[in-house]
This record gives C-alpha cells, structure tokens and sequence, in this order.
C-alpha cells in the first residue's frame, strides 16, 4: 500500500532520515533539527556543524546530514556567542538610542563590537545604560529566530537602514571581508522574539548563526567605544563603535579581564615615557617615533648583537638609500601590488621618486652589480635599513605598528639545491636569536597563496616554495598552523609566532622563498658546468624591525630588561655623601668591564635613591657606607628588594659581568 493510501485510512507513517552524528550513523525522525539530534541544552553546546557549514540549532535536517556539535567553548563557540551579544548589544543601542542606524557588528578576537550612527559620541555613561540594558534582554531569554528574505524583501524590511541596504546592494562577495551580514546566495534576518508570546523585539540583517537564546551568552562586559570609518575607509562617514568581550564562562572572561589589567601595565607606550625611552612628537607625524639616549642604548644593544651573531654566520652587510625611483617597484612587481601601503610619490627633475618601503629591490641590485659564480653562493647580504610605509592612521599603534621603520633585513641568493638547507639553518637562527631574547615559546604559521590575482608566478613554482617551506617547519618539531592566502605576492612565508609573559603571541622573524623576484630582476650565476642559472632568494626578518621587536620586548618584560638589555645596569647609591668617592672608584671598575653604572650623588635621602632605581628598573643597586668601605665590599640590592651585604667589590663586578655576559634576567 502506498504511504498515500495508508494516510487516507488515518495510518500514520512517519518518514526517517538517515544522519551521522558525531561519527556514527544514526536515523532520526524527519523534521529533526540539529539541536534535537544533538540533545543539546542551549549552554554546552550551542551551535551544529552540518556538512561542515556552520547552523543553528533549529536548523532542520536532511538525509545524509553530517552532524557534530559546537561546543561554546570552542573557538566556532566563542565566536558564535560574540556575535549573538553583538546583536543584543544592537538592540539594547537602538532601544535606548531610537535615531541610531546600524552598521556591522561581527565578533572579533576576544570579543566584538557594532558599527553606529548616531549624532554624539557615545560617553561612558551611556555604555553602562546600554550594558544594563542588555543584562535584561539576556535575562529575558529572547529567541534567535533565522528567516530567509528576498533582496527587494529586505530592503523593504530595513528602509529606514541606509548602512544595511548599502550591504544589501553588495551582495555576492564584494561586501567587506568582515561583514556577516551579506554573502553570496540568499539573505537572512534575524527576528529577536519574546519568548513566551513570540512576539518581534528586534531584528538585524544577518548570515548567522547564533545561539538558540539569549540566555545561551554565559558573560559579557562592554569595553569602550569609538570613532571607525564606515568600511574602514576615510572617504566614508564616521560611525560610533562600541567594542565589547563575551566568553563561555564568568571565570574565562574574568581572567581575560586580568589579563588586559596585566598588559595594560605593560604597555610599551606608556612605559616608554616612564623609563624616558622614546616619543612620539606630534610635529613629526602619526607613527614616526624617536629614541632618547636610555632607548638608543637598547637599541645599540640589540643592533650590536644582531651584527655580531649574522658576521659568524656569514653575513656581508649592505647600505641601501632611503629613496629611489619609482620605476624600481615595477620591476620588482611591489608597484601594482602595494602602492596603498607606499608613501605618496614625489618628481625631482621629471622623475618619479618614493621613499622605500623595503629593502629587497635595492638588495637585487647589489647581486646584479657584476657576474656571479656559485662559488659564491649562498651569498648572504644583510642591513640595518630604513624604510617607510603608509599604515592607516586608525591601525597606526606606538611602536608595534609606526610608519618609520629599520628592518632587520636580509637577503639571501642560494641555487636551487641548496635551498633546502638554507632554510634549515635560517629557521635554526632566527630561534636560537629568539631564545637570546628571553622568548622561548613559540609555533610556525605557514602563509599560502590562494586562487586569487594578487600572486604572481607559476602555481608550479610557488608548490615546489611552499613544500619546501613546509618540509622544514615539519621538521623542525614545532607546531606549524597554516595561514591560505597570508603569503606575499611573490612567494611563500615562515612566521615564528612567540609567546610573551602574559602567554599574548606576537608575529615577529619571518622567513620567505621568493622565486619570482630573481627572474624580473635578470638575476643570474655561473653554474659549475658554465649554463648560466637563476638563483632563489630568500627574504629574512629577524626582529620584523627594530622598533616593533623592541615594542615588544618592552611589554614580555614590562620594562625591567634583563640586564645586557638595561639602558642602567647599575645604580650606585651612597649612604652619606661621604661615601661617594668609594662608589665612584667602584663605578671605574665596573666600567672597565664594559658596565653601565651612574652613582646618585643627589641630595635625596637614601631611601629616595633606592626608589628612584626601582622605578627605573635598574637591575642592580650597589650601596655603600662606613662597614663597607672598611671592609672593601658593597651591598646588594636586586631588582625584586632582595639584599645581600658586605659582598668583597671583585666579587661583586664578577657578579655583574657575568649576568651581562650571559644575558640572564634577574
């Protein structure tokens, strides 16, 4: 009989699907949705997985459906709930604020936030009214509920939008990178509803998915907000952004909430101007800074040692000029690709001239300058240059993201056979200079070209680059996560991404193989057998540049340098101005052996002196007075208030060099 006729008798046939679940194969009920498969509770987990797209719970299922769920403390979790608190955050906006139109709201690393615009800034005051607010859309329980809209549909629905049917129009992929509201294919809303009389609160054009309810979000904390360009760009008008934080758990947000306490005691601005390091005049401009004596001592430190360690590895350093003709970027291929990121141009005498944004171009000249052999070969130039790039002034951040920069750059031109090793000995380099630094932890990401335009060279070459890079970050034995489309555009790219103090990672030696560069260039050696050969190139950044390296490490150690690093490593302190000469004549011991010492022969109590070393993180603190003059000795004092007495003054500068020499913390 069939299924028609049984239901024409009133039998009742209910039609299954076959699924699998988490692994196994299962069947289910037809009209089963994802969350009933799953049995989840709207806490645990709070999203499904099916056929590897993202969906809400309530999405219904199809036979041959693979489902797994999305655990809210997931990295797909997470993100779901900042965007559903994102969309709270929205309404709560809009309710108490009824003229704000909405821009975008995604989540982003440890949060999220939504684009406005409204006719004041928001002030502190408001963000507490809105928080409060959402705390009771939360409490309400109010249901996420999907429907699908035709364009003309949702443009009708959010007339009063303008931002919205912007993305609207945008449809199909040229929306920002960023947005989720719009993408290709069909259009969604989302409605908040009451979750007892069903009905609309609110409602937002949006990709989805999102938590069941919101009383799926766990915690939430609004941050700050604003000013951010409408697309990110200055041509456009500026909205009001408010940025926000949600976690999985009170717990997990309260340590993220200590660890931006933490980071916000070490940031390096602020800590700049403190330890009298550097600046940023507002006459030079957004994101050029410059290095007072304390930070130019840094400096010299990190630059004397990267020239001492590349010269034992067979470095030939370089000079290059800050300025060049533009005509050099579009033979490098830079021009087309990276114009945005350049300086504006300038004519002298009919020419076109930039100032230059990297190194690698002038360096090709170099290797050009007269023939090669491969004798010669893997030859290795290196330089300290100066280069200058147009960041945004919305991205511009002290001395982590500037516009003025060294590079620590390197370049270096091996034959094909020899590439492999090369690159072994690279990445063993750059770890052990990381190591020296007092950066122990770190992972590989790998950075792929995609199927885009924005690459140039044969797909040929760039797999036989990528897999070499990829056989040698394998086998390095650390952990390597892939980056697709992160390359640049003429070739593949190894970032050592190290942990600092606080376990925050930051980008910094990267290594990359370039096969293209070489052939736009004419670059060419003698091969043993007389043919003449293109050689490979390899781009190397050790710091990244001196000043983001240095940014960096002022923030892993929160100031308080490791004492070959210390602008001061010693601060002598008298008891009584009578003891002044002594330290002094300790002070020219010290100093013969290469130690930077100052003795405070000021008026201030001795106690003064101590706390003035301290809050300049000196790393040691020799005092001095009548015991221990008579006995040849000096007191220590440590950088954590440790103190140890009457140590014979050989001993003492024995202690102190071999720390410096040694580069340990203390």
């Amino acid at each position: 009989m069939s299924s028609a006729g049984a239901r024409s008798k009133g039998v009742t046939v209910s039609a299954e699907l076959r699924i699998t679940l988490a692994g196994a194969e299962r069947v289910v009920a037809a009209g089963t949705t994802a969350g009933e498969a799953l049995e989840a509770d709207g806490r645990s987990v709070i999203a499904a997985r099916v056929n590897g797209e993202l969906r809400d719970l309530a999405h219904p299922l199809s036979e041959g459906d693979a489902v797994e769920p999305v655990e809210v403390s997931s990295e797909d979790g997470r993100a779901i709930v900042r965007h559903s608190t994102a969309h709270v955050m929205a309404q709560a906006v809009q309710e108490l604020f009824p003229e704000a139109k909405l821009g975008i709201g995604p989540p982003v690393d440890n949060g999220f936030y939504y684009d406005f615009d409204v006719a004041q800034a928001f002030h502190p005051d408001d963000l507490k009214r809105i928080e409060k607010r959402m705390r009771e859309i939360v409490k309400q329980g109010q249901l996420f509920s999907r429907r699908p809209v035709s364009d003309d549909e949702a443009r009708e629905e959010l007339a009063a939008e303008p931002y919205k049917l912007e993305l609207i129009g945008l449809k199909g992929g040229a929306a920002d990178e960023e947005s989720v509201e719009v993408g290709a294919g069909q259009l969604t809303i989302y409605d908040n509803l009451d979750p007892k009389t069903g009905e609309l609160q609110w409602k937002d054009l949006c990709r989805g998915p999102h938590v069941p309810s919101t009383r799926s979000i766990p915690a939430f904390k609004l941050m700050r907000s604003g000013g951010a360009y409408w697309r990110g760009s200055e041509k456009n008008p500026q909205l009001q952004r408010i940025y926000g934080t949600a976690w999985e758990s009170r717990e997990k947000q309260d340590d993220y909430l200590k660890l931006l306490e933490e980071a916000e005691k070490r940031d390096h601005r602020k800590l700049g101007v403190e330890l009298d390091l550097f600046s940023f005049p507002p006459e030079l401009g957004s994101g050029l800074p410059i290095f007072h004596p304390k930070g130019g001592i840094i400096r010299k430190e990190m630059e004397d040692y990267m020239r001492r360690r590349q010269a034992e590895a067979g470095y030939e350093f370089v000079n290059t000029p800050h300025i060049t003709k533009s005509s050099l970027f579009e033979t490098s291929g830079h021009l087309p690709w990276y114009a945005d990121d350049m300086f504006p141009a300038f004519e002298l005498e009919g020419i076109e001239y930039r100032v230059k944004p990297m190194n690698c171009p002038m360096h090709n000249l170099i290797f050009r300058a007269r023939g090669r052999s491969y004798r010669e070969l893997p030859l290795r130039l290196c330089e300290f240059g100066s280069v200058y790039r147009y960041e945004k002034s919305g991205v511009v951040h002290g001395l982590t993201r500037v516009r003025g920069m060294t590079q620590d750059d390197a370049h270096i031109y091996t034959t094909r056979e020899q590439m492999a090793d090369e690159i072994k000995s690279l990445l063993r380099f750059v770890l052990s200079v990381l190591r020296d630094f007092g950066l122990p932890e770190f992972y590989l990401e790998l950075s792929t070209r995609d199927e885009s335009d924005k690459f140039i060279g044969e797909p040929a070459e760039w797999d036989e680059a990528t897999e070499a890079l990829r056989q040698v970050a394998t086998e390095s034995g650390l952990d390597l996560v892939d980056d697709p489309g992160g390359a640049a555009f003429y070739g593949p790219k190894i970032s050592v991404q190290a942990k600092d103090a606080i376990g925050r990672t930051w980008q910094l030696s990267t290594i990359q193989l370039d096969l293209n560069q070489p052939k736009r260039f004419g670059l060419e050696y003698q091969a043993a057998d007389g043919s003449r050969q293109t050689p490979v190139m390899i781009h190397r950044a050790l710091f990244g540049s001196v000043e983001r390296f240095l940014g960096v490490l002022t923030e892993h150690y929160a100031g308080a340098f490791p004492p070959w690093l210390s602008p001061v490593q010693v601060t002598g302190i008298p008891i009584a101005d009578a003891h002044v000469s002594y330290l002094q004549d300790v002070a020219k011991k010290l100093r013969e052996r290469g130690i930077r010492i100052e003795v405070d022969a000021s008026d201030d109590r001795m106690q003064k002196k101590i706390r003035n070393a301290q809050k300049a993180k000196v790393p040691f603190m020799l005092l001095a007075g009548d015991d221990d003059i008579a006995n040849g000795a000096v007191s220590f004092r440590y950088r954590n208030g440790e103190q140890k007495n009457g140590v014979p003054i050989e001993e003492a500068v024995a202690e102190i060099v071999n720390a410096v020499e040694r580069r340990v913390q203390v």
